[in-house]
């Protein structure tokens, strides 16, 4: 006989993935310290070979506490925000925010730069939020996108070249890649609606 377990509600499971991503940041930035910061040299080091490697690393390293600390909040409200709107939609968001950011950074940045944080994410979050709900022309996905622009907004800034020693590059990138995942996922997009209408009609 099979026993059909309850399913744990979206937010949990969003709030979840959310803070377990978080908590490997912080265990990771743990190891970093204890090898005297050796890791943060697998960041995306631009036009590369060995520096490929840092378009999946760098959003796991962090160049100190201050960094990540300044890092953690946004991760957790944003990230959480980007899979509670749909989880399946928000994972793939942020796969193509990860290695299409870090890939624009490797390909465009300046060289003998090395590029680490989980700000690049940040800034796809942002505009990944605001920017989906008028894609997919829903009101709900519209106000939490205007409530994060209100909130975070004044962070987009930080695409500019400025201050020494940050990744404008990273904030840049991302935050493009946020855009264009929000027209990729949308599920307005003329395929889902095709597979859509294509399963009313009994096809399989």
């Amino acid at each position: 006989m099979a026993l059909n377990g309850a399913q744990r509600p979206a937010w949990q499971v969003a709030a979840a993935a959310t803070a377990g991503f978080v908590a490997l940041l912080w265990v990771i930035e743990v190891v970093d310290v204890a090898a005297s910061h050796r890791l943060d040299g697998w960041g995306i080091q631009p036009r590369s070979g060995e520096g490929l490697f840092g378009i999946l690393a760098a959003p796991l390293l962090h160049g100190g506490w201050d960094h990540l600390v300044a890092n953690t909040v946004p991760a957790l409200v944003l990230g959480f925000l980007t899979l509670v709107t749909g989880l399946a939609r928000g994972l793939a968001a942020t796969a193509i925010i990860w290695v299409a950011g870090g890939l624009a950074v490797w390909l465009l940045a300046g060289g003998n730069s090395v590029h680490i944080g989980a700000s690049g994410l940040v800034f796809g979050w942002i505009t990944y939020l605001v920017v989906q709900g008028f894609v997919d022309r829903k009101p709900w996905e519209i106000v939490i996108g205007v409530v994060v622009l209100l909130v975070y907004g004044s962070v987009l800034w930080g695409v500019l070249p400025g201050q020494p020693g940050v990744s404008w590059q990273g904030h840049l990138f991302g935050a493009v890649a946020g855009v264009l995942a929000a027209v990729l996922v949308s599920e307005r997009r003329p395929f889902r609606s095709g597979a859509r209408a294509g399963t009313r009609s009994g096809i399989r």
